[in-house]
């Protein structure tokens, strides 16, 4: 694989969940008194498998178990608003702003951080290596019209990739443009087998296993930054959840011993989560 551009922040992320969703409001109050949480968390990290290098350290530490629910963070909202889940996990930064404010998390907090980054075709015919931002990238994209495929799942990536169409001017549209509805993982398949560019958060690209003929072809532009945040459910919304031990999930995330285990995580010799929590 040949990295074209040397970037500001060699940063990432991954998310690994286990759990289905049929049932899970049933699950979450009939097992109430179990020393076990629901995590809502995003699928566009789930190949790297951060959860499986933290959540034992977690569960070691409190005797808490993290049943995760890896989805879109649009769904993992929604999840969260049913009351269908005890914590979030989630990288839309606008996103858990607003959910705050509206009433369904009483605090969230930045977590930790990786990057996106924009992968093509080695042949790189719009010529995006080149672009000097990556909404000049993205606007070569759309003038040479060349295959993109976007997760259009109302992911944390899928609203972030349609920011940076916004800032280079383009509404993105037409038979160069595919909307797959699907997870990081099969959108990079699926782009590997187009031959299509895609835009990617960096844990996943690293994990990911099947690349073919794609190259990292763009990093580094600070509109690439991609900020992870726990929330807080509020318990006014949904008083079924188990609120104290999510609380212990989260200032455990926040905590010195939390965040050096995120700090530690590697795939293939690189650190591709970097904690930063802040309240």
């Amino acid at each position: 694989m040949t990295e074209r551009r040397k970037g500001k922040m060699h940063k990432t992320g991954l998310i690994l969940a286990a759990s289905g969703l049929a049932g899970l409001s049933m699950t979450t109050q009939a097992t109430e008194g179990e020393d076990f949480i629901i995590l809502a968390s995003t699928t566009s990290t789930e190949n790297s498998g951060l959860f499986d290098a933290i959540l034992p350290r977690f569960t070691a530490a409190t005797g808490i178990e993290v049943r995760v629910v890896a989805v879109g963070t649009g769904q993992a909202f929604e999840i969260a608003r049913r009351g269908d889940a005890d914590s979030l996990l989630v990288h839309d930064t606008e996103g858990e702003k607003r959910f705050v404010a509206e009433g369904y998390a009483t605090e969230r907090a930045d977590v930790m951080v990786n990057d996106f980054v924009v992968i093509g075709p080695g042949d790189d015919p719009a010529d995006i290596a080149d672009a000097d931002t990556v909404a000049d990238a993205f606007a070569r994209i759309a003038e040479a019209e060349a295959p993109f495929a976007s997760r259009g799942d109302d992911s944390g990536t899928n609203r972030a990739e349609l920011r940076l169409w916004e800032a280079a001017g383009v509404a993105p549209e037409g038979g160069w443009y595919r909307e797959l509805g699907s997870g990081m993982g099969p959108t990079l398949n699926t782009a590997a087998g187009m031959d299509a560019y895609v835009l990617a958060d960096r844990a996943s690209w690293v994990a990911f296993a099947n690349p073919q003929g794609l190259e990292l072809l763009f990093e580094g532009d600070e509109a690439l930054f991609n900020q992870y945040g726990s929330l807080l459910l509020s318990a006014e919304r949904h008083s079924h959840l188990k609120h104290d031990l999510a609380e212990r999930w989260h200032q455990w995330l926040l905590s010195e011993e939390g965040q050096q285990a995120i700090g530690d995580f590697q795939i293939k010799g690189q650190q591709l989560f970097f904690p930063n929590a802040t309240k």
